[in-house]
């Protein structure tokens, strides 16, 4: 079966604004609430932690039906990853991530949603999270490339 682009492009249209309403209402687009739910030493905000349940829970669900079935509603099959290991640069990236998250309060998805707020705070942390993508896309491969140069010279 061939993958239906305009519906996957509705599909993922109608699943994010659901995503984004659903973030504003349970509070996760206010990055001091945020912070207050990641300061467990401080004024822990434990709000948050019913958020947390409501989407492990949904997300489990949601898990154990696509286990079952043969393939997804809109497309040919499934993309899962293929690399199951942890290594140096999963934890290095995850340990970037949660600090960046702790000290702003935010993370890509609230980060995306509170745009539509009109904060100014909210355009730059976007613009700096998305100069971030686009140094790691770029930067690892002219790593790659000069690593390879550099064996080339030494051959």
């Amino acid at each position: 079966m061939k993958a239906n682009v305009r519906a996957q492009s509705f599909a993922a249209l109608g699943v994010g604004a659901i995503f984004g309403f659903g973030l504003s209402l349970s509070g996760m687009l206010d990055p001091a609430r945020v912070r207050g739910f990641l300061d467990i030493a401080g004024h822990f905000d434990p709000s948050l932690g019913f958020v947390l349940a409501g989407a492990v829970a949904v997300s489990g669900l949601g898990y154990l039906i696509s286990r079952r079935l043969p393939r997804p509603a809109l497309d040919a099959s499934f993309h899962l990853p293929k690399r199951k290991d942890i290594d140096r640069r999963l934890l290095i990236g995850a340990a970037i991530f949660g600090v960046g998250w702790g000290a702003a309060g935010l993370c890509p998805g609230p980060a995306i949603a509170s745009l539509a707020l009109g904060i100014a705070p909210i355009f730059l942390f976007t613009a700096m999270m998305l100069l971030g993508v686009a140094i790691h896309d770029h930067w690892p491969e002219t790593w790659r490339q000069r690593a390879r140069k550099d064996a080339d010279a030494q051959a």
